[in-house]
């Protein structure tokens, strides 16, 4: 009779990635001479508010052949960015009959995926780069909220519009949720006029600025993110950053930065002669929405009432989750 396999103990996760880990354990001299095959039990943790968009999980039992520890764990298959994850390990040793011998299954260890990186961001990129059409000249960004925002703004705030948090629509595994802040801003315009659109989904006001006010040379432009909900048209996300600033800080190394010059989503063109004014363009063919990471004055541009509807409530992205069906926004990554 087989001498019987230890249980797992003292269960390591480590190197995590959006899609990866690395795990290990502790076995005895004997049982790691002995084992043949590894047993991992992966499961997404339950979670009392679940992402109803996502394909529900199941517990996922991998069989891998046992290899020096710690052993790599990958696959966008069952893995996704910012998940939180229950594992529990088991050893074995494969018999003459095809049968094996286990150990006790380990306690249960918890972990959390991470972010995009930056090779994910930038396949993202790719992605976003093949769906914006020309680029089109624009003159101003700008914000529509409903009056009693600009109200409280006025009243609360000194009329300073200060940055929030950004939510968790979009790519799950993009670096900016939850974590940047911001003032939201759009700068696409209509084909027929060169203007902002007349309606709006967020309300009956609009804030604009001059476009140079918050993009020159000394601005750094970020790519942060690619997706739909479920339509036809896509948004793109671009965090847009005074140099040296915090945000500016944040996104270094995060985020692929763009070149303001040249790059398919938004660019700023300066003067070829000297009293001529800068030229900036927006894809055509996308919904940008820029992420202004600085507070922004009233006073520095005009509030006025749209000459449309803004009840499109079907067109705002809070907290919108991603389509993980798309084929033409999703990467070979998690969600």
């Amino acid at each position: 009779m087989e001498t019987p396999l230890c249980t797992p103990h003292n269960i390591q996760i480590c190197e995590v990635t959006c899609d990866s880990f690395r795990i290990g354990w502790d076995m005895t001299p004997e049982d790691t001479a002995r084992a043949t095959h590894f047993f991992i039990d992966l499961s997404r943790k339950e979670s009392r508010d679940p992402n109803r968009f996502k394909h529900r999980d199941v517990p996922t039992k991998l069989v891998a052949k046992a290899v020096p520890l710690p052993m790599a764990v990958r696959g966008h298959w069952f893995l996704s960015p910012r998940t939180e994850y229950c594992v529990a390990v088991q050893t074995a040793i494969r018999q003459a009959d095809g049968d094996y011998q286990v150990s006790e299954w380990s306690q249960v260890v918890e972990f959390c995926t991470g972010d995009y990186a930056m090779e994910h961001l930038q396949q993202l990129l790719d992605k976003a780069s093949g769906s914006t059409g020309r680029l089109l000249k624009f003159s101003v960004f700008y914000r529509n909220q409903h009056p009693d925002y600009f109200e409280n703004v006025r009243s609360e705030c000194g009329g300073l519009m200060r940055p929030s948090l950004k939510d968790n629509s979009g790519s799950h595994g993009s670096p900016i949720n939850g974590k940047l802040s911001g003032v939201f801003l759009s700068c696409n315009t209509e084909f027929d006029t060169g203007l902002p659109p007349k309606d709006s989904p967020y309300g009956s006001l609009r804030f604009q600025v001059p476009a140079g006010s918050l993009l020159d040379a000394n601005t750094s432009l970020y790519f942060a993110d690619f997706y739909c909900m479920y339509t036809a048209y896509h948004y793109v996300v671009l965090v847009l950053a005074p140099g040296g600033s915090d945000g500016d800080n944040f996104c270094r190394g995060r985020l692929p930065k763009l070149d303001l010059s040249s790059n398919p989503f938004l660019t700023c063109i300066a003067p070829e002669a000297p009293g001529e004014e800068p030229l900036f363009c927006h894809a055509s063919d996308v919904i940008l929405e820029v992420l202004y990471t600085e507070p922004l004055r009233l006073e520095t541009g005009t509030v006025e009432q749209i000459s449309g509807h803004h009840q499109l409530m079907s067109l705002t992205t809070a907290n919108a989750k991603k389509d993980p069906s798309c084929k033409v926004c999703n990467i070979s990554v998690g969600r």
